[in-house]
């Protein structure tokens, strides 16, 4: 590498950190993160010998293989939220019951850590909505700001009655009122 040739390009960190925000609010982003990491000290703990000076703490329990398996889901479960969001309640309420049956199975969820990460990323996972202004393209409209059907407020100038009490048959209805 010469001196002339620097190790990136001016603006390339400030773009990269704009590409992952876009990335980053186009899916439940916080949720996987919060699941993933969740299920670390679900599946740590029960495996760890942890030393106090001469002391060694062994958590280790029978249901060693059952951490295991909640933990490395946890974390699946996590990637999953990141890559394929449209699965989103799926994952949110697999992570939570996962959460809850981590409690008597691995050490009290990872000693609470794990169990309160995940609960709350299954939480979020299932609360979190794509952003609805994102997908809809702006409405057409020529030079003056005005619908282009010439202001009547529908498509193609065509009339729409205002009554919506399912009474008229132009609205398609037969004058039963409907609960959806």
């Amino acid at each position: 590498m010469s001196a002339e040739t620097s190790a990136a390009v001016p603006g390339q960190f400030t773009r990269r950190r704009l590409q992952f925000r876009a990335w980053r609010g186009r899916r439940p982003f916080w949720a996987g993160l919060y699941v993933m990491l969740g299920g670390f000290p679900i599946m740590y703990f029960p495996y760890a010998h942890i030393k106090f000076g001469q002391l060694t703490v062994a958590m280790a329990t029978t249901a060693g293989a059952g951490s295991l398996i909640i933990g490395v889901l946890l974390v699946v479960l996590g990637l999953t939220l990141w890559f394929q969001q449209h699965v989103r309640v799926f994952a949110g309420v697999a992570a939570i019951l996962l959460a809850l049956v981590s409690l008597p199975v691995s050490n009290f969820g990872g000693f609470i850590i794990g169990f309160l990460l995940s609960l709350f990323g299954g939480a979020m996972a299932v609360s979190w909505a794509p952003d609805k202004s994102a997908g809809r393209a702006a409405a057409p409209a020529d030079g003056d700001g005005a619908p282009e059907d010439g202001g009547s407020g529908t498509a193609h100038g065509a009339q729409e009655s205002n009554d919506l009490s399912g009474t008229i048959p132009a609205n398609g209805a037969n004058g039963r009122h409907s609960a959806g």
